[in-house]
């Protein structure tokens, strides 16, 4: 005989045992929502706010065309959403990919690299996670927890972005420690990948740099 027996709601009346109905559980739910919604807004109240127009030095994307190199300065909306920026690199017509860079503040910078289904992604100082947008989804992406404290903090993402067009991880990494402007690294990122007539026409005309 089997050791688990059907019991029936009559048999529950019967013996004067209160099965817990919805009614009774929705305190329960509640509570829950309530715990759940908490957290959200914590993470709402944690996430840092947009980079203002006056934040954003550049937003630019890289590609070979033909073989030719073609620098085109992006909408600085994208300088707040990695997502986005990953789908506006995917539409781009290149012929290997597309790169794309950001500065901010003159404080970091982000490259972003997509080659079909694949994205790499390099955030320069993980500090900066703590108060730029762009920054914290670079750290979601790549599931990064924040630093605690700057000895902890570095360059996260993929050092070796660019090793196979002529940038080595050692050399991304110095230029992530490095003390000078991120507009400044970003350009000596573009002239290595020999795209630096076009990425200054790019950046002179959409963000006066």
């Amino acid at each position: 005989m089997s050791r688990y027996t059907d019991t029936s709601d009559e048999e529950y009346a019967d013996r004067g045992d209160d099965r817990p109905g919805l009614d009774d559980l929705e305190p329960a739910v509640e509570l829950l929502g309530d715990l759940l919604d908490d957290d959200d807004a914590e993470d709402e109240d944690d996430y840092p706010e947009d980079a203002t127009e006056d934040d954003i030095d550049l937003v630019v994307g890289l590609y070979r065309e033909d073989g030719l190199p073609v620098a085109v300065a992006l909408g600085i909306e994208l300088a707040n959403d990695l997502d986005e920026l990953i789908n506006q690199l995917r539409r781009v017509p290149g012929d290997g990919g597309a790169v794309g860079l950001v500065s901010i503040a003159s404080e970091f910078f982000v490259i972003v690299r997509v080659r079909g289904k694949r994205v790499q992604v390099l955030l320069s100082d993980e500090l900066a996670a703590t108060d730029w947008p762009i920054a914290r989804d670079v750290a979601d992406f790549l599931g990064s927890e924040l630093p605690e404290d700057d000895e902890d903090a570095g360059p996260i993402g993929d050092l070796d972005i660019l090793a196979d067009v002529g940038i080595p991880d050692f050399e991304i990494e110095a230029l992530c420690d490095s003390d000078d402007d991120s507009d400044v690294l970003v350009e000596r990122i573009v002239k290595k990948l020999k795209f630096l007539p076009q990425y200054r026409k790019a950046v002179q005309a959409a963000f006066g740099l």
